[in-house]
């Protein structure tokens, strides 16, 4: 018998009990915002630090092969990281007991900002991090010619 009566739902729980398996769960009625097609989306992870020569994008794919990823330029300066992490095959014998690495497709784009060469980007592949490295453009600095004074 519960001791405290829901106003939701009409689940009743034990906040006193602390394995009641009957919890009232706030969210349950929710939809879901993101779906299993786009959870590798949200789990990846990039960094983005400028240097005094190159914007550098830093992506943490681990499990994916470079055939598996894609970078991309659109409208000039937006470079586009996008990619596919595959589902395991089941087998019919196996039992799972948790699956917390997600699949999916994953996009995230970066617009640079105007001192940038786009012709020249570069993209590596190491141990599961993607670097992408744009160059920038080198700004020039003025000629500073001192002028004598007369008088």
């Amino acid at each position: 018998m519960s001791i405290i009566p829901s106003f939701f739902g009409g689940q009743r729980s034990n906040i006193f009990d602390p394995f009641s398996l009957n919890v009232w769960d706030p969210f349950k009625d929710f939809p879901t915002q993101i779906s299993r097609e786009t959870s590798a989306f949200v789990n990846t992870r990039i960094d983005w630090k400028e240097t005094p020569e190159a914007h550098v994008l830093k992506a943490d794919l681990p499990g994916l092969n470079k055939e598996e990823v894609k970078v991309e330029v659109e409208d000039d300066r937006v470079v586009r990281i996008s990619g596919e992490r595959k589902i395991e095959k089941e087998d019919k014998n196996d039992t799972w007991h948790r699956v917390e690495r997600s699949s999916g497709k994953f996009v995230r784009s970066f617009r640079l900002p105007e001192n940038v060469k786009m012709d020249q980007i570069k993209a590596a592949m190491e141990n599961g991090v993607l670097t992408v490295t744009v160059p920038k453009v080198e700004v020039k600095k003025p000629d500073i010619k001192a002028i004598e004074i007369s008088g």
